[in-house]
């Protein structure tokens, strides 16, 4: 695990420059990586620290102090206890790590491997693979994967993926992590897709999803 010397002074690029100072502030280890995991949705420290293996406890703590001070994150009480979420500024950094994780998709051509995966990770991964994907009227699609359920929405903005347990779609894909992501990556067809998967509901909605981008 990596540790953090908490006394160690900020680290700054010292430039006048947008994209320097933006990095002054989340260009730490594990920093994005923490908004990731709140981009779905407020989390609970505990919450964190078992999504994020590897990261040592005061070096989370140490991460997300600096994300409050830059007003990035902030903690909020909930029925189950405090949770950190992302403020709407904060938020706004989905549209940078989309375009990140568009650039990073041919890294992911050598398989998982020994790699840690949560299925949580699939609310940025897949607006990004579907980029340019539209839909009018809207469409939802729910997507459940490891056990874990999103909903996949596309409309005339283009594709977002959340959380809403409430949320029933006429429409659920149910298959494996690797399936989806080639879905949405163009490396598997709609049909070959299905063939691994579970579907409940009309299949058409999915047809309309995964082919829009197309």
């Amino acid at each position: 695990m990596e540790t953090v010397n908490q006394t160690r002074a900020p680290r700054s690029y010292g430039q006048f420059c947008a994209l320097a100072r933006s990095l002054d502030v989340v260009g730490d280890r594990w920093t994005l990586l923490i908004v990731r995991e709140l981009l779905p949705g407020p989390l609970r420290y505990t919450e964190l620290k078992t999504s994020l293996d590897g990261i040592a406890t005061n070096l989370l703590a140490a991460r997300l102090r600096t994300l409050e001070e830059h007003g990035i994150v902030a903690r909020r009480l909930e029925e189950s206890g405090v949770a950190y979420g992302l403020t709407p500024w904060g938020a706004e950094l989905r549209e940078p790590m989309e375009a990140l994780g568009r650039w990073g998709a041919p890294l992911l051509a050598t398989g998982r491997g020994d790699d840690a995966f949560q299925p949580r990770w699939l609310t940025l991964a897949l607006p990004a693979l579907l980029r340019g994907a539209t839909a009018d009227p809207p469409v939802e699609l729910g997507i459940e994967t490891d056990g874990f359920r999103m909903v996949l929405r596309v409309d005339q903005d283009g594709p977002r993926a959340f959380v809403r347990p409430e949320a029933e779609p006429e429409t659920w894909l149910v298959a494996e992590p690797d399936v989806i992501v080639a879905l949405a990556a163009g490396e598997l067809t709609v049909s070959q897709a299905l063939a691994q998967a579970e579907v409940r509901g009309p299949r058409r909605v999915i047809r309309s999803v995964f082919a829009s981008g197309r």
